[in-house]
């Protein structure tokens, strides 16, 4: 968005600037501007005008807007409305992963301009700083300087949604940006402009070079050592605590800013330190996970589902494929149902009714969506409450199992209705026939009692 706004820009106004009796008697920077502003829009429905562009957009838009009317446009106001706007129209977008990361990169770099921008042009004229920035090395520790930046602001996000960090982010942007902006985006936007003469094909070409040269910087940084790093799943709090971090870093302008950089390192070693569940149960009961002595999830399951398996390898900050055959290593299956050893006992996921006799007498956790006989001393995870709860992560807690829920107890959203008896929250769960209810750890999480 901001290559297309300022080619436009700078193109129009170069065009204007050939003509004197504009240049004197006529704003045409406000005029390119306007220019600018429209080509944006045009950019902004061509492209599908997903949060990200919309964000982009409005942050154009106020930019644009602020030299049209005098004003300073860079500032933490611009992106304050930005937010406001994209909030107003799509307030979901608050939790989606792009509004997230692109705002944060946002303030980021707004914090660069304002902050570290004005230090890295104050140098002497009359020093080897002066002679290094006269060969564009201003504009490269910038373009450094906006990679690096943009890139540890992003990095708590894709952590939490998508379970990755990229450590050689910086490299990749600074051998792919400089072609984007100078080759891809202008040769893009002349090919459209070309498109109804018929002279586009040399356009395109050109862009296709540039874009070939992205697939090539891809590839050798993805073939890096390290390129990926894996996060294991993390709750919320580290992430807010880091969003904090972040704002402090760049809002504030004191040394108290430096408050926001122990922030980050706490809610680091917060999300590093999540204990990771034990036994993980699909929302059907066809797919369980359980970890082995070697500390990987082993899995049992009644139905194909790589889709799942691969979220759940990801958020374990596991590399292996949902078709590696080591998931199943530990895990012993007939046509009644599979069992592998987990904590505090066998796991067992019964598909057939004759199977659970056996597994009420040995199991530690019995998932099944057949009807439990009575008499069953193992706790059980049956089809009712995978219905009323979904998919489940149980950790394992001296003898019981704390539960964390998909759907937890008295949930009741437009977007995800309560079932009938599913307001009353359920602080019990009842082992069939057993002569005790399993007791919760906390009013807020319904523990399964092991069977001791």
């Amino acid at each position: 968005m901001a290559v297309v706004a300022g080619v436009v820009f700078f193109a129009v106004r170069a065009l204007l600037a050939l003509f004197p009796a504009l240049t004197v008697g006529h704003p045409i920077k406000k005029w390119a501007a306007g220019a600018a502003l429209f080509a944006a829009a045009f950019y902004l429905l061509l492209s599908g005008a997903e949060v990200a562009t919309q964000r982009s957009f409005f942050m154009t838009a106020v930019v644009l807007i602020a030299v049209m009317v005098d004003r300073r446009a860079v500032t933490f106001r611009t992106l304050a409305v930005a937010a406001l706007i994209v909030l107003v129209i799509a307030p979901e977008a608050l939790v989606h992963p792009s509004f997230q990361m692109s705002f944060a990169a946002t303030l980021g770099l707004v914090a660069l301009v304002q902050i570290g921008m004005p230090r890295l042009m104050a140098s002497p004229d009359h020093s080897a700083t002066a002679r290094v920035a006269l060969w564009g090395g201003r504009e490269i520790a910038m373009l450094v300087m906006a990679s690096l930046v943009a890139g540890l602001a992003t990095t708590p996000y894709a952590a939490f949604h998508f379970h990755r960090v990229t450590p050689y982010g910086l490299l990749a942007n600074l051998a792919a940006m400089p072609v984007v902006s100078a080759v891809v985006m202008p040769a893009g936007l002349l090919g459209l402009l070309a498109m109804p003469f018929g002279f586009d094909g040399l356009f395109w070409w050109l862009m296709g070079l540039g874009i070939d040269w992205m697939i090539v910087v891809t590839q050798w940084v993805a073939a890096l050592p390290g390129a990926v790093g894996r996060m294991a799943a993390f709750g919320t709090g580290p992430m807010i605590l880091a969003s904090a971090g972040l704002i402090l870093l760049g809002l504030l302008r004191t040394p108290l800013r430096w408050s926001g950089v122990a922030m980050l390192l706490l809610a680091t070693i917060w999300a590093v330190r999540v204990p990771q569940p034990d036994v993980l149960v699909s929302a059907n009961g066809r797919n369980v996970a359980v970890r082995g002595g070697d500390g990987r999830l082993h899995l049992m399951r009644s139905a194909r589902d790589a889709f799942l398996v691969r979220e759940w390898l990801a958020a374990d900050a596991d590399a292996r494929t949902a078709t590696d055959a080591s998931l199943a290593d530990g895990v012993s299956c007939d046509g009644s149902g599979c069992v592998t050893q987990g904590p505090g006992g066998f796991i067992a996921l019964a598909t057939q009714a004759e199977a659970l006799e056996d597994d009420c007498e040995r199991a530690a956790l019995i998932v099944t969506a057949q009807s439990v006989p009575l008499g069953c001393a193992a706790p059980v995870i049956d089809a009712e409450r995978l219905r009323r709860h979904g998919a489940l992560m149980l950790r394992r807690t001296g003898g019981s199992f704390a539960i964390d829920a998909v759907k937890p107890d008295g949930i009741d959203r437009p977007w995800s209705p309560a079932v009938p008896g599913d307001t009353e929250s359920e602080t019990v769960l009842r082992i069939p026939g057993a002569s005790r209810p399993a007791v919760d750890a906390t009013p807020a999480e319904a523990d399964v009692q092991g069977d001791d």
